[in-house]
């Protein structure tokens, strides 16, 4: 008879956290990877280095956004720009009745202790945050939301710009700027 997660052991239940969490990301880049493929119109060299620029013209980017967490779910560290995406779906939620609701899950997913896809928060900004959600407003997740942005400019973003991802998307898209140029000529 199954006595439910509970009966298992904590390692279990971590190892089980963790596998769910890379599995979705798993799901989730092959998704993103399939819809990159359909963009219209192509990913050009100018936007491509205009990412190097600052890290609101990356997130600005659709382009940008699908290249950057596709780099982050291969460092296995996706949960910050979902968890970013997700906060800005929240403050553009224009029902208040759905606001409690969304509260709760972003908060469920990424916040609390036993959070699938837990962020990189400090204590203060948690207990902020889980205040802020009892009473929901479309600003309740700004400071744990700022302090993930600041978090990615700081660390996942300068990585992003040296990976050899990035590189080889610049230097595909040099070649293919060159070959253009001379077919033209």
């Amino acid at each position: 008879m199954c006595r439910g997660l509970a009966a298992l052991p904590n390692t279990c239940l971590e190892r089980a956290k963790g596998l769910k969490a890379r599995m979705s990301s798993f799901l989730d880049w092959r998704l993103l990877c399939y819809a990159y493929k359909l963009r219209k119109p192509r990913l050009t060299l100018e936007e491509c280095l205009r990412w190097k620029e600052s890290f609101d013209k990356l997130l600005s980017s659709k382009h940008g956004l699908y290249a950057f967490r596709a780099f982050l779910v291969s460092e296995f560290s996706e949960e910050n720009i979902a968890f970013y995406l997700a906060c800005e779906d929240y403050r553009n939620t224009k029902s208040a009745a759905k606001l409690s609701s969304k509260a709760q899950r972003i908060y469920n997913e990424f916040i609390g202790s036993e959070a699938p896809r837990e962020v990189n928060i400090d204590h203060e900004t948690r207990d902020i945050t889980q205040a802020n959600i009892k009473s929901p407003t479309p600003t309740c997740f700004d400071l744990a939301q700022y302090r993930i942005y600041i978090l990615m400019e700081k660390d996942c973003y300068p990585r992003f710009l040296r990976s050899s991802a990035y590189r080889d998307l610049v230097s595909h898209l040099t070649k293919k700027n060159t070959k253009a140029a001379t077919k033209k000529a």
